[in-house]
């Protein structure tokens, strides 16, 4: 019975071997999940498996189950991993979930009798912004460690050269629009708990808006949020780039209402739980 969670995405899946023992099941669980993250995550592994955590963090003797902590190991090297005992039945709530889990997978095997003795048999996804009953939900950051994170996002303003051209010249009748889009996007991604519902008010050290205008058809917009904080900016540095390229609209739209917004997206991150991530 495994929960991960990564972000905004809780991945959950569960299994049955009846073949098997309690301690190689809580081992295999450990496995499956690290088997989803990828190396040089950064991971913490929770478990109310003293017999995992306490041969993991204090040296434990490994008896038996050889070939399941050479699995294990062969997955801890290649990745940062920190291991946490949480006591079971005291409202943990990934330990809770889990639990949740394995009594409905014990059940469907009493009375369907199904199971192909795979951790992955139910493995489905679940966005943390919905509750179990499809409500919309605020994340509880409260237990997360503050951490350093950044966040890089881009898009593009697809224009006329003639628009291009005046806007490089600083020819426009309302003013400097670059100067102005970027100062929206600053302001926008400070406001950006204002804007999106279920987003935490965060601290930011940092904003960063830039303009690549090399090309004569569009400007590409990078923008860039930095904080020390519970949880990421990813939707700052997407509002940054998203107010950057309206502001841009709006400076120039009397010339070239054919302007177009394109291909606004998230490009890389760093920090937090889940690690780097970078866009292919």
């Amino acid at each position: 019975m495994v929960v991960i969670e990564n972000g905004a995405i809780v991945t959950e899946f569960s299994g049955h071997d009846p073949s098997t023992t309690n301690n190689r099941m809580e081992m295999t669980a450990a496995i499956r999940g690290l088997e989803k993250t990828q190396p040089s995550d950064v991971v913490e592994v929770n478990s109310d498996s003293q017999y995992v955590i306490n041969t993991m963090t204090k040296g434990w003797k490994r008896k038996a189950n050889q070939d399941l902590w050479a699995e294990l190991d062969r997955l801890v090297d290649a990745r940062q991993v920190t291991w946490k005992w949480v006591k079971a039945h005291v409202g943990d709530e990934l330990n809770e979930k889990a639990d949740k889990l394995a009594n409905d997978a014990a059940h469907e095997v009493v009375v369907n009798g199904v199971s192909n003795g795979s951790l992955e048999e139910s493995e489905q996804l679940r966005l943390t912004h919905i509750s179990p009953t499809g409500e919309a939900l605020m994340v509880d950051v409260g237990e997360k460690a503050e951490t350093e994170r950044v966040a890089v996002a881009r898009g593009t303003v697809v224009m006329r050269p003639e628009t291009l051209r005046l806007i490089r010249d600083n020819a426009l009748e309302k003013g400097d629009v670059l100067s102005t889009a970027r100062l929206a996007g600053i302001m926008a991604a400070k406001k950006t708990d204002q804007l999106i519902p279920l987003c935490h008010q965060i601290p930011l050290n940092q904003v960063t808006v830039d303009f690549d205008t090399s090309v004569d058809d569009r400007i590409e917009i990078e923008a860039s949020a930095k904080t020390t904080y519970k949880t990421g900016v990813e939707m700052e540095a997407l509002t940054a780039v998203s107010i950057a390229a309206l502001t841009i609209y709006d400076m120039a739209k009397a010339i070239d209402r054919g302007m177009r917004i394109e291909a606004v997206r998230m490009v890389r991150k760093s920090g937090g739980k889940s690690g780097d991530w970078e866009f292919d």
